[in-house]
């Protein structure tokens, strides 16, 4: 029997919390996005019965390009709606599986010759809209449109925009058609109001990022917030150029929103200025970009704002969006906005005023930078509690102590050669350490959040990453090949994701024997169109693109051929920049740094006290470690009324249930392949499930196609 509301006392926190999360069709679960389902049919006693409801096969996995499913499903009337690696959306029966439709935004492209496979992002979920009548409709972006379709039938609703898609590049205030702009979390829906956010290049030439809402019925835009503010706007004086509003980019609300529905205020965790790791073109605090905003959704003007990052160099953007939560403080319930940073920080600001609940200090930091032009901030923010969800610094007693004895001299040998005494370090052509990484501490999935408990759950990576800066050229020198100019090029354009000698950096493929997969006209669409990770690179002209293709693709007749260069943009040229998105790992790429890699954390946002910690994952490379060592994971966890924590994530290809009070771990299962998406929760027929996407395809794990629920028996 439903209850208006239950009142539960756990870890001294007290709390009446109306029954109204027990559906999931809205991203995360809910607009205030904290990853929350009040079911409990499945509790701490019933778990381990968990058994296959079904399983969806999409039939399109990329194993080749490593394609991935990173979506959170949602489910409206009985009907489960998701994408899949190809970014199809599909509507299926929630119950059983059975698919009822298939939308292909890319059914007019025949083959990947022509671009199938290079204009695809990742999707990590879709909204819902209905006018309570009879129009239904669900939004969601495929390569640079956002399109709205009918949730009953998946056709394009064709009134919308047009022809039902929507083109991101659009409506930005500036010419930005031939960059990259795609979106990889779904809008967010305020009344009649569409609020998007997107993600763009991190490279020197690079859309920004503004917000936008249109008109969920038409697609007219409705307004726009700068993030990039123009002149006469607040924040404008705090770029040192005042031009920077017309050629920086980034700043960007790339992990999604969260909305007050009854204040009606949307909120949003806003990325990086462009280019990530060299600041010397966009000198000053660099508002708005790595701020916390609220904005008016009705008007988009700004309530308030908190920057978490003043003149970012290290990538540590905003990595999800806020949770709009309500806690108890001091005996005093406080409506809250809480946001994880990948540097392990939690930052709670009340969700009217933008105060911080916990004090935040501006403590100094390393300034002396070695990059001609570059001027660094002399003071960073530090919240004074809830304390940090992962290590803050990596010192010689850190490193890997199971190892090997030649990799782990080896490992030491680099670490002292390296930059690595602050969390705040400036980047250097020696080689600096970043820790927390670039992956965080915190990342897309983000932490969930008990209503009951006021209790804050949150995964986090312990990797330690590698940025070396390199002085670049941008002119060419008398009498290039097209081969020594392609190796330049790419030096200034490629090298920074795909290393120094094309074998791959971090979350960025190797392009060792590309030549074998592509021909000369699919590799020039690769480099129009972009792909995943991959932004576009249409400012490149022709000669430029045929230079880069031809390092690349080892074109013989390119040893000779003469280049003639046709142009020098010296508005987006840099001095420099790095050789490599590297994991600080040993030669036979284990970890540097000692475990736990991964770690699932549960804090009282009441108390800013933990309750526990535990391992998540493990890699069994390591017979010899204490087990489980964690692993990196990708994507959030779901916590529940009925006592539990649901959890994938880990490359480790398991799902997890935990005790949400103890920690745990009650029940896990076996995946096809890893699942980096965070898992749906949701009721047919007075019967619970819950939906994990598996989809793999990162950290060198197998591609899948799948889409998996779990029941109780019958």
């Amino acid at each position: 029997m439903k209850r208006a509301f239950t009142i539960v006392i756990l870890f001294g926190f007290s709390c009446s919390s109306k029954n109204k999360y027990s559906t999931w069709n809205s991203y995360n679960g809910s607009p205030e996005n904290i990853h929350y389902s009040s079911l409990k049919q499945i509790d701490t006693s019933n778990v381990k019965n968990l058994q296959v409801a079904w399983t969806y096969h999409t039939g399109d996995a990329d194993t080749i390009h490593n394609s991935q499913i990173q979506c959170n499903a949602i489910m409206v009337d009985s009907v489960l709606f998701g994408t899949s690696p190809q970014m199809k959306l599909f509507a299926l029966n929630a119950k059983t599986g059975e698919q009822e439709w298939v939308f292909n935004p890319f059914d007019s492209i025949a083959t990947a010759d022509k671009g199938f496979f290079f204009i695809l992002n990742n999707c990590r979920g879709m909204a819902y809209w209905t006018d309570q009548k009879t129009d239904r409709r669900i939004f969601y972006t495929a390569g640079s449109n956002l399109y709205c379709i009918n949730a009953d039938n998946g056709q394009r609703i064709q009134n919308f925009a047009i022809d039902g898609k929507l083109d991101l590049h659009n409506d930005l205030d500036r010419d930005v058609n031939d960059l990259f702009v795609t979106s990889t979390s779904p809008p967010i829906i305020y009344k009649n109001i569409l609020i998007v956010g997107t993600r763009v290049d991190e490279g020197p030439k690079a859309a920004p990022g503004h917000i936008r809402a249109y008109d969920v019925k038409t697609g007219k835009r409705l307004w726009i917030f700068h993030t990039i503010p123009f002149p006469g706007e607040e924040g404008h004086d705090t770029w040192n150029d005042s031009a920077a509003y017309k050629f920086i980019g980034g700043a960007n609300a790339w992990n999604g929103f969260s909305l007050d529905e009854k204040r009606g205020i949307v909120y949003a965790a806003v990325g990086s200025a462009s280019y990530d790791f060299y600041g010397g073109r966009r000198l000053g605090n660099n508002l708005f970009a790595n701020c916390v905003l609220a904005l008016d959704a009705n008007t988009g003007k700004k309530i308030w704002h908190f920057q978490t990052v003043h003149h970012d160099v290290w990538d540590r953007d905003l990595s999800s969006p806020p949770l709009l939560v309500t806690i108890k403080k001091d005996g005093n319930p406080i409506d809250a906005a809480v946001v994880t940073t990948k540097t392990g920080f939690i930052y709670v600001f009340d969700r009217e005023t933008g105060k911080p609940v916990y004090n935040v200090t501006e403590k100094p930091v390393p300034t002396l930078s070695e990059l001609k032009g570059e001027k660094l901030s002399p003071v960073q923010p530090f919240p004074t509690s809830p304390a940090p969800f992962m290590r803050q610094e990596f010192t010689e007693k850190d490193i890997n102590p199971y190892l090997p004895d030649s990799s782990f001299k080896d490992v030491a040998k680099k670490f002292a050669s390296y930059k690595h005494d602050h969390m705040f370090e400036p980047i250097s052509p020696a080689g600096t350490i970043v820790f927390p990484g670039l992956d965080g501490g915190g990342e897309w999935g983000g932490p969930s959040f008990d209503p009951q408990t006021g209790v804050l759950y949150v995964n986090a990576n312990e990797m330690a990453w590698v940025l070396t800066a390199v002085d670049i050229s941008t002119k060419a020198s008398p009498g290039e090949s097209f081969e020594q100019a392609g190796k330049r090029l790419y030096k200034n354009n490629c090298m920074s994701c795909h290393g120094t000698e094309r074998q791959g950096s971090g979350n960025f493929p190797s392009l060792i024997g590309v030549e074998k997969k592509y021909t000369n006209d699919a590799f020039y669409n690769l480099i129009q169109s972009g792909r995943r990770m991959m932004p576009a690179f249409k400012q490149l002209n022709e000669n430029e693109q045929e230079a880069i293709a031809s390092y690349i693709l080892k074109i013989e007749s390119a040893k000779t051929k003469k280049y003639v260069d046709k142009k020098s943009d010296s508005l987006f040229a840099l001095p420099y920049t790095i050789t490599g998105y590297n994991k600080f790992l040993s030669k036979e790429g284990y970890p540097a740094i000692s475990p736990p890699w991964g770690t699932l954390n549960a804090i009282d946002l009441g108390t800013g006290k933990y309750i526990w910690k535990e391992p998540l994952g493990n890699d069994t490379a390591f017979k010899n470690a204490v087990q489980p060592t964690g692993t990196e994971n990708y994507g959030g966890s779901v916590v529940t009324a009925g006592g539990l924590l649901f959890v994938a994530a880990t490359k480790d290809a398991k799902f997890r249930a935990f005790n949400k009070r103890t920690g745990q771990l009650l029940w896990e299962y076996n995946l096809p392949t890893a699942a980096f998406a965070t898992p749906s929760i949701y009721e047919v027929n007075g019967k619970q499930y819950v939906v994990i996407a598996c989809g793999g395809g990162k950290l060198k794990t197998k591609s899948g196609d799948s889409y998996i629920a779990f029941t109780l028996p019958d």
